[in-house]
């Protein structure tokens, strides 16, 4: 039998909601739109036909609508793995464990989150402006060490590899999203393997006043090949979404709007402009079939 989860584990408001995000069940759709800065949820859902759901709390915004008869949820979620973990654990606790009972649900709820976010490029061969699905995320983060699971041999040795190169004292963990999404939402985008740094200056190779203990950390992420894979792009969210879907149980990509390419020193004029470009892809593509 389901033991009840106590309620120092997962925590409801006085109002039934689920502590962090401030939501309930009838608040959210199976197809999730993610993006990390709450400035950007309504950036999504003006293209909705209508919004029935407007909520937040924190760094977490909602807005659910309905978009040619699908209902779509986009949801903020701020900056880094520790965010997302909160945000997939509470979301999985939302669809999956009866908030009034705290029991388990006997059956499981599958969502789709689709991380629409922006990126930096590390190869030249990928500019400023490009659109990219990631098909592997790469957490130089220490979020899997406090959590199990199974990874593929080619998910090993990408990990192996990157901490070797880097000199890391810890093994870096590599993760794949989700095939069905791929399928559905990366027709027509650039396909690559995204890392994601704990940070954005010194994890990234950026000296303000404090010097990077690994400076040319881009390069030589850039130059690693494993099994004919490359690494292509770099950010803050991509790995703790995989490895957050996989032990859940939920579908989940990240999509990228390249902003930046770290090796040719160069950074869009117009950041918004392909931010948009990747909604509207996304939007698209999710109601089309």
């Amino acid at each position: 039998m389901e033991k009840r989860i106590p309620e120092s584990e997962l925590i409801i408001n006085p109002d039934g909601s689920i502590y962090h995000l401030n939501l309930k069940p009838e608040h959210l759709a199976s197809t999730i739109i993610a993006v990390g800065d709450p400035d950007r949820v309504e950036k999504v859902s003006k293209y909705f036909d209508k919004v029935d759901v407007k909520l937040s709390k924190r760094e977490f915004v909602t807005h659910t609508g309905w978009l040619n008869g699908q209902q779509i949820t986009a949801i903020s979620t701020g900056m880094g793995t520790d965010n997302i973990e909160i945000f997939m654990t509470e979301l999985d606790a939302i669809v999956n464990i009866d908030l009034k009972t705290r029991l388990p649900k006997p059956k499981h709820t599958t969502l789709n989150i689709i991380r629409i976010g922006t990126s930096g490029s590390m190869q030249e061969d990928i500019p400023a402006g490009a659109l990219l699905a990631s098909e592997y995320g790469i957490g130089l983060d220490s979020l899997m060490t406090f959590y199990k699971t199974v990874f593929s041999d080619f998910e090993k040795n990408m990990g192996k590899e990157v901490k070797e190169k880097l000199d890391l004292p810890f093994t870096p963990y590599c993760i794949k999203g989700s095939t069905h999404l791929m399928e559905q939402l990366g027709k027509g985008l650039l396909i690559g393997n995204t890392v994601t740094c704990p940070g954005f200056f010194g994890p990234q190779g950026r000296k303000v006043r404090i010097s990077p203990a690994i400076p040319d950390i881009i390069e030589k992420l850039s130059a690693i090949t494993v099994s004919g894979q490359r690494l292509t792009n770099f950010e803050m969210e991509t790995a703790g979404y995989y490895a957050m879907g996989r032990l859940l149980g939920h579908e989940v990509i990240s999509l990228n709007a390249i902003i930046a390419n770290r090796i040719t020193q160069q950074f869009a004029r117009n950041p918004y402009e392909i931010v948009d470009r990747l909604i509207q892809h996304t939007l698209l593509q999710i109601t089309k079939g």
